[in-house]
């Protein structure tokens, strides 16, 4: 079994193993994620807000929606957190697709139509400063190269296909999860204390007496929103009271 290589969390699991308790495997929780693509690195420090991911494999897993942010390995922000501990175990079958949806509020006709009036007003302007209206600066070089359109074709020169293709950019954009990030990452920690071994009423050990446990190192984690301090401090209290 591995344990948390920071802090004293670790030695404590493997204390309390050897005197009998059982420990359910810890494992890294609310962890950004490591994508195949090299192009999210370029991205690095980009925060995207109010965009949807839908991550599939085989199937739809979930489809997400709110902040995301791209990283020198990958994503992360609080959407990719919060699904990180499903899509884990999702990752132990293999990888598993996430498709960006950068316009989700707006369907694929309505973008089409406003992109056309968009062409219109800039039909003289080139494809990268067409973009400079739709998305963040730091993206859209990105985009160009997805698209594979020349950044500096004049707009009214781009075809109906090409245009559709933009469109469908703006709605899904796949990236590729590989894995997730390790300990030094975790916001939190799954696994831990079996909570079966534990008086939810004091959080006293039922196997010593005298022994009380609270946060993290108790098998219990939630999503991201104040969540898992909200446990930490709940905990703490019922075992400082009790002690």
């Amino acid at each position: 079994m591995s344990y948390p290589k920071t802090g004293s969390t670790g030695d404590g699991y493997k204390w309390l193993e050897k005197m009998g308790h059982k420990i359910n495997n810890p494992e890294p929780a609310l962890v950004p994620m490591i994508v195949k693509e090299d192009w999210p690195k370029k991205l690095q420090g980009l925060s995207l807000k109010n965009i949807q991911i839908t991550f599939k494999q085989d199937k739809i897993i979930e489809k997400v929606f709110g902040e995301c942010l791209f990283t020198h390995f990958g994503i992360s922000g609080p959407i990719v957190l919060t699904i990180s501990e499903r899509i884990g175990e999702c990752l132990k079958k293999g990888d598993v697709k996430a498709c960006l949806d950068l316009k989700p509020k707006i369907e694929f006709k309505t973008l089409d139509s406003r992109l056309q009036k968009g062409f219109q007003k800039m039909a003289n302007k080139t494809f990268k400063n067409l973009l400079n209206d739709y998305l963040p600066k730091k993206i859209i070089s990105v985009f160009i190269g997805l698209s594979g359109i020349d950044p500096d074709k004049k707009v009214n020169i781009i075809t109906k296909e090409e245009r559709h293709k933009i469109v469908s950019l703006f709605k899904k954009i796949e990236i590729t999860i590989t894995g997730l990030m390790g300990f030094d990452w975790a916001i939190v920690t799954k696994g831990g204390i079996d909570i079966k071994e534990i008086d939810p009423i004091t959080m006293k050990s039922k196997i010593f007496n005298n022994l009380y446990f609270a946060g993290e190192i108790i098998d219990i984690n939630g999503t991201t929103g104040g969540f898992n301090l909200q446990a930490c401090w709940s905990t703490g209290y019922l075992a400082g009271n009790n002690a």
